[in-house]
């Protein structure tokens, strides 16, 4: 069946479950706090920001979520970095790309200073910092995340002219223990650590989800109650047994998904994989 079928057929506006969800309907955890304003606020003075958590706790979907709050700011400029993984040299093209300036990686030093020059001209026009997130940012090689260092900080770094957003699993913040890399996690002026979220919720993530989506009787108030003690706080997870879920009801044409079918999907699987490695 196809994903449009799939739609028509319980009366949805997208997949609830899947990632690419718009971003206006993204859940706001619980745990971001008071994150959004302390992070429009670093957007005046500059400096570095970091998300961190274990894989599958919505980290990009925060970091989605605050790409679309900073844009609505007036006169704020907001570059998402793509490639985490490149050289010195790819980075500065990158940069390149991101803010308008015309770089040569070959003149690393004219790179440098055209583009502090034009976040500094920024500054003076709109007294905001540009922003720069980066998701994945554990992939990052040592020499670029000093280089972004070097690069936002001015008059013998008492200025930072620019604000940057680092998103990364649980190795990020451990990289920022290690001395080549200890002078800018000292520099880390926001942090939200992610932690395994609690059942509560996680309900109230699924019934967000499902009503943004169109979807609000889809599925019993007790498999959500299943599903949300058996993903281990994880939204990953929860989305991946919950698509599955959504998956097998429209093949059977079921009207709404329960306990029942949650068990025949789930139990049947370690049974299938046995007889697949005996054949």
């Amino acid at each position: 069946m196809s994903d449009k079928q799939l739609l028509a057929l319980y009366g949805l506006k997208w997949n609830p479950f899947l990632s690419d969800i718009p971003a206006d309907v993204i859940w706001n955890p619980p745990q971001l706090g008071s994150f959004p304003f302390r992070l429009e606020n670093l957007v005046m003075d500059g400096g570095f920001a970091m998300i961190s958590g274990e894989p599958g706790l919505g980290k990009s979907k925060i970091l989605h979520l605050m790409a679309q709050q900073l844009t609505k700011l007036q006169d704020v400029v907001v570059g998402v970095m793509e490639r985490p993984q490149s050289t010195v040299n790819d980075f500065y093209r990158e940069m390149s790309a991101l803010f308008g300036v015309n770089l040569s990686p070959a003149n690393r030093y004219g790179g440098f200073k055209a583009l502090r020059e034009r976040w500094h001209n920024h500054i003076r026009t709109t007294l905001f910092r540009p922003v720069l997130l980066i998701d994945e940012a554990q992939e990052m090689a040592t020499s670029v995340l000093n280089e972004i260092k070097l690069l936002s900080s001015a008059n013998f770094d008492s200025q930072a002219i620019l604000t940057t957003v680092l998103c990364g699993d649980d190795r990020l913040p451990e990289r920022f223990r290690s001395a080549p890399l200890a002078s800018l996690g000292t520099r880390l002026r926001l942090r939200l650590p992610l932690e395994p979220l609690h059942k509560d919720h996680i309900l109230e993530y699924m019934r967000h989800a499902l009503e943004q989506a169109g979807g609000k009787h889809l599925m019993t108030e007790s498999l959500m109650e299943t599903l949300a003690e058996h993903c281990c706080g994880n939204l990953r997870m929860l989305n991946q047994m919950a698509a599955e879920l959504l998956a097998a009801a429209a093949e059977r044409q079921l009207p709404r998904i329960d306990e029942g079918l949650y068990l025949e999907t789930f139990s049947r699987q370690p049974q299938t994989r046995k007889q697949a490695r005996k054949g």
